[in-house]
């Protein structure tokens, strides 16, 4: 299992691209922090998440 958000899914082995795209994220509007460490958007093909990890997945929403 891996915490995103605070909620336990079972998305391990997954990558991160993966992840995003199953959940309906649009990659260019998200930053992704694993296990305290933000990934870089170039990173998100090749980052497999693994059991255990903590992931953070917050949206940009402009507006004025």
């Amino acid at each position: 299992m891996v915490k995103i958000n605070g909620e336990e899914q079972a998305v391990a082995g997954q990558t991160v691209a993966e992840y995003l795209e199953k959940a309906g994220y649009c990659r260019t509007r998200v930053a992704v922090e694993r296990n305290g460490e933000i990934i870089p958007k170039a990173e998100y093909d090749h980052t497999v998440l693994n059991e255990g990890d903590a992931v953070e997945v917050v949206s940009f929403v402009g507006g004025g």
